[in-house]
């Protein structure tokens, strides 16, 4: 008799009980659509959430590592992608040290802003040289920039903390929110100009600064969203570094880890089905068919993780029979194009008469329609090999970012003499447009999508984050634990607990 009135009050106590023995049936198998970042963090995410017996499978239409790639010049591999990680990417930090990578600090030369007639800045090797230069011409905007992305940044370092804690958002607007409050979402729905304008910044700073920063990340200018504008500008500080033998490598490390299954194949639908069972309610399966090699086949998944981003120029999924239908993604992505080219850069095009003057290695530029390039720079190999630091006389390997592919006449005013390219064009991250409108995390009941959250902001960390958000989500969902889904004061709520 106790034990009965001990199980009552159990059952009065927690109303969620019910709910989740519900569910006592453990997923069988799980599909994850894409190797990227995002994907090869969500299986090795949704493995540790849902154990050992569920099984993993990786559909990846490509090479594993996404827009993770590299390229070769001249018998070494180049990143032609996300090639750079910020100090305070905590997610990207474990997944190295947990899978024994090795850390290669970012190459360091000295920078210049051109604005297509002269540089409006040079570097100098001198520390003190370039403070006074930046307050000679920028006043204290330079220091009330830094201040600004380091609150910014305090802000958005809080999603450990709540990851940490297994807590979940059902949402990209709830997960921002509990970050930032009202001043994240109004950050996407302004333009990083009107953000930093209405912050007190000066138009010239902005220009001459801001939109350099904004180009080489993401081959745009002023006019994308605030949020990803200060992601951006975390991006030019110092401590960068990136993963030895290139970043892809953690997408393998983490599919290796996960023990999952990685399957060839392009998918084209999903379509929702109920299978009977002999004892107990039916069971609701996904049938994801998919293209290979060999033809179109496909199998059935308690859970679908798609982490490619949704589009009819991306992961072009077609949603069968969904009853209310799964949302159209008919936000376009920019396109971008990386020429690594090892030559002689041509110093004159810059207003150098004496090439043995110029001493920058990386050049960035302001908005200016006669400019054909966003970017260039010197770059190392991904396994860790230095380069000259004035590298204007002597061969390198440049990065080039255009929107367009670079003709010969161009390339042959951009360098005094070249030997090999390589050329890569992609569409790399979204084409931002403020106010932006942050498609679904959940697109049905045990459909997952994370690059949604690429429209607030586009880098591996991102991928890392909106991966763990969506393991942790499908695992609260799948067993009713909704108390930590969506909890409102979070900030709060664990300063208690702690």
């Amino acid at each position: 008799m106790p034990a009965l009135r001990l199980t009552l009050l159990l059952a009065a106590l927690c109303p969620s009980l019910p709910a989740r023995q519900a569910q006592r049936r453990e997923p069988g198998r799980i599909a994850v659509v894409g190797g990227g970042i995002g994907g090869a963090a969500a299986a090795y995410f949704l493995r540790q959430k849902f154990g050992r017996s569920v099984r993993l499978e990786v559909l990846e239409k490509g090479v594993v590592g996404g827009r993770l790639a590299t390229l070769e010049v001249e018998g070494a591999a180049y990143e032609a992608g996300g090639s750079v990680i910020h100090p305070l990417n905590l997610h990207m930090k474990h997944f190295v040290k947990e899978l024994g990578l090795s850390v290669a600090p970012a190459q360091g030369s000295l920078m210049g802003i051109y604005n297509g007639e002269e540089f409006v800045f040079e570097e100098s090797s001198w520390y003190l040289v370039n403070l006074l230069k930046l307050l000679w011409h920028y006043g204290l905007n330079p220091l009330r920039m830094y201040m600004w992305v380091e609150e910014i940044l305090d802000k958005f370092m809080r999603i450990y903390r709540y990851q940490t804690h297994d807590y979940a958002f059902s949402s990209n607007e709830r997960l921002l929110h509990a970050l930032g409050g009202n001043d994240f979402t109004r950050m996407l729905n302004q333009t990083i100009d009107e953000a930093m304008q209405k912050a007190g910044f000066s138009h010239k700073f902005i220009n001459e600064m801001v939109c350099p920063a904004m180009r080489v990340n993401y081959g745009q200018g002023v006019t994308i969203n605030g949020f990803v504008g200060a992601v951006s500008l975390a991006g030019v500080e110092s401590g960068l570094w990136s993963v030895k033998g290139g970043n892809k490598l953690v997408c393998t490390g983490l599919l290796y880890a996960s023990k999952a299954e990685v399957i060839p194949g392009t998918v084209v639908s999903i379509e929702p089905k109920i299978r009977p069972r002999p004892t107990g309610d039916p069971v609701k399966l996904y049938q994801v068919m998919y293209n290979t090699t060999s033809g179109l086949t496909g199998d059935t998944y308690d859970i679908v993780v798609i982490a490619a981003p949704l589009g009819h120029k991306m992961a072009d999924i077609t949603f069968k029979n969904f009853n209310p239908p799964v949302p159209e993604f008919p936000n376009p992505y920019h396109q971008t194009v990386t020429t690594l080219v090892h030559g002689r850069l041509n110093a004159s095009f810059f207003g150098y008469r004496d090439p043995s003057a110029f001493h920058l290695g990386a050049i960035f530029t302001t908005e200016n329609p006669k400019l054909f390039i966003r970017s260039l720079g010197v770059v190392s190999p991904v396994e860790g090999a230095g380069t000259e630091r004035n590298p204007s006389s002597q061969l390198a390997v440049w990065k080039v970012f255009s929107q367009e592919e670079l003709s010969k006449e161009q390339l042959r005013s951009l360098f005094s003499s070249y030997d090999s390219i390589q050329v890569k064009k992609w569409l790399a991250y979204p084409q931002y447009s403020p106010p932006e409108r942050l498609p679904p995390i959940i697109l049905h009941d045990d459909i997952y999508y994370l690059n949604g959250v690429e429209r607030a902001a586009s880098a591996m960390e991102m991928s890392a984050i909106a991966a763990k958000n969506a393991a942790l989500l499908a695992y609260h969902r799948w067993y009713g634990n909704t108390h930590l889904i969506d909890q409102e004061d979070l900030h709060e709520k664990l300063k208690t607990e702690l």
